[in-house]
């Protein structure tokens, strides 16, 4: 397994490693372009072999995790660190640590005007002022591939520079019932491991929700025995609406805290909106629809 690179027809980069599926967007200068691309792929490079020799200690509940050596493990500890009081491990965020990793060496290039790096709907973001981004919102997570259901902008001025979204039909594995949690925070780490525990929280007892241990669904899951969501037919309007004040409510304590900046939650055609940044955001961007 070796990693490899493809220049897409639109002009952004594709980098492939193992499970890291990178897609990188940049605007600048050409010289600068080509330094911080080329940076960013030696880097790239080094990083898979670096969390594998550590994985075994990256999946352990976050209070028993103690130094790591990678730079992106220590991004996915910082991460997680704050959600301790819960079960998290920090390969809860491992998505967006990467691509905070790499979004500094285009950070550095003042020439560059602006980039993203998506893993796999994890986002990071470097704008220079006056610079912004449009991102896809989707309000179901299954169908990241497809479409986006609406748009809202990133621009300089905002503390914004990391987008995660979270859902039991994601890549990942989640114990709660959202359809999608995405999450708005100053860094894609902080995003991802915040929008993986909100998720989580967005959740709801009934039998038509069928759960399983991770365990049986994964060999090498984090999650162990831990009985995570395997499908979530219609819900009762009642449940729906609990689940999401659940998650709503654990969701504005991270605001609180100063751990996300907003989030927007979606369960069976419902949401709820949470902070006033992203609240403003999503208005915009459904009434561009």
């Amino acid at each position: 397994m070796q990693p490899i690179r493809k220049l897409l027809e639109d002009g952004r980069w594709h980098f492939h490693y193992g499970p890291i599926d990178l897609v990188i967007s940049v605007d600048g200068e050409l010289d600068a372009t080509d330094r911080a691309l080329t940076a960013c792929w030696q880097r790239f490079a080094e990083i898979l072999p670096e969390l594998a020799a550590e994985l075994s200690l990256l999946r352990q509940p976050i209070k028993q995790v103690t130094w790591m050596s990678s730079p992106v493990a220590r991004r996915m500890v910082r991460a997680c660190w704050p959600h301790r009081l819960q079960f998290i491990t920090p390969m809860a965020a491992v998505a967006g640590a990467v691509a905070d990793e790499l979004i500094g060496f285009f950070a550095a290039e003042p020439e560059i005007r602006r980039a993203s790096i998506n893993n796999g709907g994890d986002i990071a973001l470097h704008l220079q002022p006056g610079e912004r981004f449009t991102i896809g919102l989707v309000t179901d997570i299954a169908s990241l591939v497809a479409e986006p259901q609406g748009r809202f902008e990133v621009d300089a001025a905002m503390p914004v520079r990391g987008v995660a979204t979270s859902g039991w039909r994601g890549r990942s594995m989640s114990l709660g019932i959202a359809d999608s949690v995405t999450v708005l925070a100053q860094s894609a780490a902080m995003a991802d491991a915040a929008a993986t525990m909100i998720a989580n929280a967005v959740n709801a007892q009934h039998e038509v929700i069928r759960r399983a241990p991770a365990s049986t669904l994964k060999d090498d899951t984090d999650l162990g025995d831990l009985l995570v969501t395997t499908h979530v037919e219609p819900l009762p309007a009642v449940l729906i609406q609990q689940a999401l004040d659940d998650g709503a409510k654990y969701a504005q304590h991270l605001l609180g805290e100063g751990l996300i900046f907003a989030a927007a939650l979606t369960l069976q055609g419902q949401s709820r909106l949470v902070g006033r940044m992203l609240d403003r955001l999503v208005l915009q961007a459904r009434r561009a629809a």
